[in-house]
């Protein structure tokens, strides 16, 4: 029983320990901008956010045989998934003449500096294209959708409906993300329970969160709304 115990314990931080870390480092940014009156500190972002990367990206893949990231399902269902999903985050500005959101991190920050300019950049598209698309479907639809079923998670076969673990899932996952985001977020988690329910696949999952966020980060670039990021 000993042994069974701390196999689940193992299971549980390999789940949530890599969004624990997210979620602590982005509560350290909120605290430094209050703190410093420097760039580096007002903006501690520039440097938090590469250091969120590399942290959490070590814990998954510290954890990555706890994981069921098995052959993905279902790819194209996913990328049109993504793609639709992209639409629906970028539809107020582009669509509906909602005012663009053109504050927050701009890369074009460091544009004298070349090395620091393309560092920066990269690191912000690992972070959004694999680093979070892992730590979040690894934590919400991995860990969650099944937790709110059972205590002993991963008895649950991942993509199980449940209504209760749907709603809550999909509610919390929105409030996560950023007060003007709520809403699409929300309506986001949903979609995303929707794709663990029918392609039965974290890794589908993974690959759609990422489509995703490829797209939105390749429009952030193109029409400098860093508020998106």
């Amino acid at each position: 029983m000993d042994f069974v115990r701390m196999e689940n314990c193992r299971k549980l931080i390999a789940y949530a320990a890599p969004m624990a870390l997210f979620l602590a480092l982005l509560a350290l940014v909120s605290l430094l901008r209050q703190l410093g009156q420097t760039f580096w500190l007002a903006s501690a972002e520039y440097w938090v956010y590469p250091l969120q990367t590399i942290l959490c990206g070590a814990l998954v893949a510290m954890f990555w045989r706890d994981y069921e990231l098995r052959r993905p399902a279902r790819l194209i269902f996913g990328l049109i998934v993504g793609v639709a999903v992209f639409a629906l985050w970028i539809a107020p500005q582009s669509a509906f003449g909602f005012p663009p959101r053109l504050e927050g991190f701009n890369p074009s920050q460091f544009s004298g500096q070349p090395l620091l300019y393309d560092a920066t950049v990269g690191m912000r598209f690992l972070r959004l294209v694999v680093v979070v698309p892992l730590v979040e479907e690894i934590f919400w639809r991995g860990f969650l959708l099944r937790f709110l079923i059972r205590e002993d998670f991963e008895q649950v076969p991942f993509g199980t409906f449940s209504v209760f673990s749907f709603i809550t899932v999909s509610v919390i996952f929105g409030f996560s993300h950023s007060r003007p985001d709520w809403l699409v977020a929300v309506i986001t988690g949903a979609i995303y329970n929707l794709v663990a329910w029918r392609t039965r696949s974290l890794s589908t999952c993974v690959f759609t969160h990422a489509t995703t966020n490829l797209l939105l980060g390749i429009w952030i670039m193109k029409t400098g709304q860093w508020g998106f990021w």
